[in-house]
């Protein structure tokens, strides 16, 4: 496409979102001005030499750092990273590449992907971008711990009976089937995005904010998790399902997925911490698509009050008098927690209350974008947000021998209806380890 056709289309979606203030269309004309579409192949030295002379007509003189933002099939990762690295980097400034998952499928092909991209960049150059570590509310979740003096000492498996980390999306693959088909959701979802969080959430104290300390932490998490075994994970896969006269197709009946697929849309896992800290705690993990909502959320569940005073007031059912910590990450951004009190009246009777901090009611800003956020991080060379090679390492060597088991075994995935809270499986597992999963709960 020419430049013109490019800057139309990218004029489409663009705002001045965060920056409302003053002057847009001047602001918005200036950045379109700087878009320029070039065209070349992929391992071509040649085009990228091409790329390499316009990027310098217009950088003239000036000190000018380039950005490569790999947002392509990962089998061609290599050959636009050399290509980009021997013929297109800055002579001047700094060069970085921001590689998009997939990081490869395991273990060794992770490996593979990290040392070829090693022949022709040094760590500091590769940005491995999950734009989950971006949102607002996982970058608050070190804030809430390390700031807030009433958490920091319950934050342990004296006071937290489990923690879970749950995913669901309200669709399924259309149309990116093919490109699920290859992964499931275990590799889109919990191996990276849930396993991130897991690591910020469990790890301990950094020195300080520096990327490299609060790296060093997550990686001292996932090496100190235990290997998951398959008796502690169930897979599921959607099944069509007719809701209000609407048929909603499943999983298979979509043209890019191949006849027969086994590749699991829904995962629920149990994790655990072999560390002083975390010793017996379960971490529940549980990601699906086609399920009833759309929500990513970690809740938090404490311990029940030894010898609590009111037991009889709550009847048999403990969970309800338990309190819960919410971190609601999308939509809606929300943190809340659930606590026990008395309702006004002249008899005894306690009810589940939320301390509420919605953030769109108290925060009139708009929330920026994770990728906004990822992005300028990147141009800025902070590092903190982004995944290093031994962390990788580390979550694909958890998860790696049970995708294998699953693959070799041909282990058939629990069906469940289009719309519905995913595969019964969830539960007898959660049930396992005496936790109920609390998206469940009458009160949300």
């Amino acid at each position: 496409m020419t430049d013109a056709e490019l800057r139309n289309m990218v004029s489409k979606t663009l705002t001045c979102r965060i920056d409302k203030r003053e002057n847009c269309d001047e602001k918005m004309d200036q950045f379109l001005k700087r878009c320029f579409y070039h065209s070349g192949q992929y391992g071509s030295q040649e085009n990228f030499a091409e790329l390499d002379k316009k990027l310098k007509e217009h950088e003239g003189a000036r000190v000018s750092n380039r950005l490569f933002y790999l947002s392509i099939p990962p089998n061609i990762f290599i050959e636009a990273v050399k290509c980009a690295s021997s013929s297109a980097s800055s002579g001047i400034g700094w060069t970085r590449v921001i590689v998009e998952k997939p990081f490869g499928r395991d273990s060794d092909s992770s490996a593979a992907l990290t040392k070829a991209l090693k022949q022709y960049l040094d760590e500091d150059q590769i940005f491995r971008i999950d734009h989950y570590l971006g949102k607002e509310l996982v970058e608050n979740l070190s804030v809430l711990r390390f700031s807030n003096l009433i958490f920091e000492p319950l934050w342990s498996r004296q006071y937290i009976r489990n923690v879970q980390l749950i995913f669901s999306e309200d669709f399924g693959t259309e149309g990116r089937g093919g490109y699920f088909d290859n992964y499931g959701i275990i590799r889109d979802i919990m191996q990276n995005h849930l396993l991130q969080i897991l690591a910020l959430f469990a790890m301990e104290t950094p020195v300080s904010l520096d990327a490299e300390d609060i790296r060093n932490e997550k990686v001292k998490v996932l090496r100190s998790m235990r290997p998951l075994q398959l008796e502690d994970v169930v897979v599921g896969q959607y099944k069509n399902h007719t809701k209000g006269g609407v048929t909603y197709p499943a999983y298979t009946d979509d043209n890019t997925v191949p006849k027969g697929s086994l590749t699991p849309t829904f995962a629920a896992a149990a994790l655990f911490i072999d560390n002083a800290r975390w010793d017996g705690v379960p971490f529940l993990m549980k990601a699906g698509k086609a399920l009833h909502n759309k929500s990513a959320e970690i809740r938090v569940q404490f311990r029940h009050v030894p010898g609590n005073l009111y037991n009889r007031n709550f009847g048999t059912d403990l969970d309800r008098a338990t309190n819960e910590l919410v971190i609601r990450v999308q939509p809606d951004e929300a943190i809340y927690l659930k606590i026990n009190n008395k309702v006004p009246g002249l008899g005894m009777r306690l009810d589940r209350s939320n301390l509420h901090l919605h953030y769109a009611a108290r925060y009139s800003k708009e929330i920026p974008d994770a990728y906004e956020r990822l992005l300028l991080d990147a141009i800025e060379g902070e590092r903190r947000l982004f995944i290093r090679s031994d962390e990788l390492d580390a979550a694909w060597a958890l998860f790696t021998p049970v995708l294998k088991e699953l693959e070799e075994k041909k282990i058939i995935p629990e069906y469940y209806p289009y719309g519905s809270r995913g595969p019964v499986g969830a539960h007898y597992l959660a049930a396992r380890y005496k936790v109920r999963w609390g998206d469940l709960g009458i009160e949300q």
